[in-house]
């Protein structure tokens, strides 16, 4: 019998309740009947993502893998097309799919993220090079980002009306200006959706692969923007930490290819985003305390950095 995480169990539980619970007493018998069906072994122990399940595995002929099984939800249903579009290039290959069971299995990479990486130009110019090569012309049927934007515009005027919060009106505005200009049309393009660092992992085949995708179309400076708001959170203790956001900014625009006005609009309107977001549901590095304090004051400050005078 599979052994299933602690940590995927609680959490699975917490978000999602009775039917996560019922999703986790039955894990166990369906990763069995999938590694059956895929002619797989366990090769080690199960680990867990946000989401869901991961155990390695060895096929017929020596190939190691890993077994994803993530619990059902609307923003799993894609992933598996981004890896079958993309091939292995610049991601995990894709081996077997189980769309009704959310189910993947996939090429196995190294566990060490690039989130672990000493030098902090790194992160940005392997991002934006991962960036650019996953950067193909998208198939129908995904979803896309513009249709998001309608949502975004009311979120944010929502946000900005009834939360107390300091950010001047110039700022929102600035952040809303991008929605209208930007969001509502966007190019045809599949983007990753969730690039940050921790989707982005060593490997052999190539030095980085990615992982986790949504599988969005849209404009790729908004991967960038989701990038540079997470990677903004190892920068917190820097001396000047709004030089050091700006130089990972233009880091990964050079990598990227990516015009860096573009960028800046679409990371500002995350950093907005992002500031609303934690005074209402916290971070998931703090929920409440003076963590969450620090946090949304530093969310707060990053909006005015990237928003012009």
């Amino acid at each position: 019998m599979i052994s299933i995480p602690g940590g995927l169990a609680r959490t699975t539980i917490d978000r999602e309740g009775a039917p996560g619970a019922a999703w986790i007493a039955e894990l166990p018998g369906l990763a069995a009947e999938l590694l059956e069906r895929w002619g797989c072994v366990p090769d080690g122990a199960a680990t867990h993502g946000g989401v869901g399940l991961i155990l390695p595995v060895r096929q017929a002929a020596e190939r190691v893998a890993v077994l994803k099984v993530s619990f059902p939800h609307p923003g799993n249903v894609h992933e598996p097309d981004a890896f079958a579009v993309w091939a292995g290039r610049g991601a995990v290959r894709l081996y077997e799919r189980d769309d009704e069971r959310f189910a993947m299995l996939l090429e196995r990479a190294s566990p060490t993220t690039l989130a672990e990486a000493r030098d902090t130009d790194e992160v940005p110019t392997v991002a934006g090079r991962l960036s650019r090569r996953l950067a193909v012309p998208a198939p129908p049927g995904l979803p896309r980002l513009s249709e998001q934007a309608a949502e975004w515009e009311a979120a944010l005027r929502a946000d900005a009306a009834s939360l107390s919060h300091p950010l001047p009106a110039r700022t929102v505005g600035a952040a809303l200006a991008t929605v209208r200009e930007l969001a509502r049309t966007q190019p045809d393009v599949l983007v990753h959706g969730d690039l940050h660092p921790r989707n982005i992992l060593r490997a052999e085949r190539e030095p980085w692969l990615a992982v986790d995708p949504k599988g969005y179309v849209g404009d790729r400076a908004y991967d960038g923007g989701t990038l540079l708001k997470v990677h903004a959170l190892t920068l917190l203790d820097a001396q000047d930490r709004q030089r050091a956001l700006l130089r990972a900014l233009d880091v990964f625009a050079e990598a990227a290819e990516l015009d860096r006005e573009r960028l800046r609009r679409w990371t500002q309107l995350h950093a907005v985003q992002a500031a609303f977001h934690g005074r209402r549901h916290g971070f998931r590095l703090a929920r409440g305390g003076p963590g969450l304090d620090r946090l949304t004051r530093y969310a707060d400050e990053l909006a005015e950095a990237l928003t012009p005078a």
